[in-house]
């Protein structure tokens, strides 16, 4: 993540890890689930383009900030198969 990617919004300052409840409580999508008991990765897409994580189970908690790049990356290795480790 680039630390200079960082922007500013009416409420404050967009940063990788700040809480996750000052990026608001809309817009926020599960883009899966499963048999898990409701704990989930969450997605929303910033105005800027990048794209903030959170777990669902934690709303206050800390948002991951990623570039669209970094996603596209992540999702493409995901459907590759590299990330077939982490249901292993």
């Amino acid at each position: 993540m680039n630390p200079e990617a960082e922007t500013e919004t009416i409420t404050g300052r967009v940063y990788n890890g700040m809480p996750a409840r000052d990026l608001g409580t809309e817009d926020w999508h599960k883009p899966w689930s499963g048999q898990n008991g409701g704990a989930c990765l969450e997605a929303k897409k910033l105005a800027d383009g990048r794209v903030a994580l959170r777990q669902s189970t934690d709303p206050d908690g800390p948002a991951l900030l990623y570039t669209p790049q970094e996603i596209n990356a992540f999702i493409q290795g995901a459907k590759s198969g590299k990330a077939d480790f982490l249901t292993a």
